[in-house]
């Protein structure tokens, strides 16, 4: 079958040296749609680890297929979607974890293209957020706030260097400090289901008008870690950024300090992060605010 892969799919793909698997991607795709009884539609661009594709079920549903690019673990997204069930979440149809592969409720446009104004988006944003939130038992198979935390502090200094230094080393220490404190804090009795990376291109239009998430990490973890996400948002809207993280604490009676820390280890580590795989100017936005930020 004829498959569009976006070009930033490839690039990642071969970036990884797994060439030989985009010549495997249209029979796989092709495996799935005879099983799940799929028509397949146009390729969406955007994401970079995974190709994902409009589908249409046998029923007339429209949907989404998502497949994982080698190397992706799928498996804890598939988890946060079924614990999810649909809500604050795009609902789960089907899996396949052997493929990497995703059958999902198809969205519409996302919040960045519907929504004008930024400070409107962090309520709508929080408000998502909010609803994905419940609580998860520890014996549930997924990474924790505590990890993630710990496995930011042991890449930022190896991605810094790589990245040829783009901030400044007050900057890196800061974040570094964040991350140990976010570490330590982690409790399994109060740590809830999050998205891990909650911003306007990942919350889709559903079709009562409300917004879902896409693309959840799935984490147990203090909620916190979501909202850090939106302050991390926009780095060029030029608001306060310490005001914007009391007006979601308020909003959603968590702690402060807790919803900095984690905003500050979004903004730099994602910023660093972008500075490897040149992804501007966001990358360049977030190190210029984290540096003002530290001095």
């Amino acid at each position: 079958m004829s498959l569009d892969i976006p070009e930033q799919v490839r690039k990642t793909v071969i970036a990884d040296g797994n060439e030989a698997w985009l010549d495997e991607l249209p029979g796989i795709v092709d495996s799935l749609a005879k099983e799940w009884s799929l028509t397949i539609g146009r390729s969406l661009e955007g994401g970079h680890v995974a190709l994902v594709v409009e589908v249409t079920l046998d029923d007339g549903t429209p949907a989404v297929l998502k497949i994982g690019v080698p190397g992706l673990d799928i498996g804890p997204e598939a988890m946060a979607l079924r614990l999810a069930n649909g809500e604050g979440c795009a609902r789960l149809l089907g899996e396949d974890l052997a493929r990497r592969a995703l059958l999902l409720e198809r969205l519409g446009a996302p919040m960045y293209d519907i929504v004008a104004d930024p400070a409107t988006r962090h309520t709508l944003l929080c408000d998502v957020a909010v609803r994905l939130w419940r609580p998860i038992s520890p014996d549930v198979d997924l990474p924790t706030g505590a990890t993630l935390a710990e496995l930011y502090a042991e890449r930022l200094p190896e991605l810094w260097e790589q990245a040829g230094r783009p901030c400044s080393p007050a900057t890196v220490a800061d974040a570094l400090e964040c991350m140990n404190h976010r570490r330590l804090a982690h409790d399994d009795r109060s740590a809830v289901l999050v998205h891990g990376d909650v911003h306007e291109m990942n919350a889709l239009q559903a079709s009562d008008g409300s917004y879902k998430l896409i693309d959840p990490g799935g984490l147990r973890a203090e909620p916190a870690c979501d909202l850090g996400t939106i302050v991390r948002c926009n780095p060029d809207l030029g608001d306060d950024l310490r005001t914007r993280t009391e007006k979601l604490a308020a909003r959603t009676d968590v702690d402060a300090t807790a919803i900095w820390e984690w905003g500050t280890i979004h903004r730099v580590f994602s910023g660093v992060y972008a500075y490897t795989i040149n992804f501007q100017p966001f990358g360049r936005l977030l190190l210029a605010e984290a540096d003002r930020l530290t001095a």
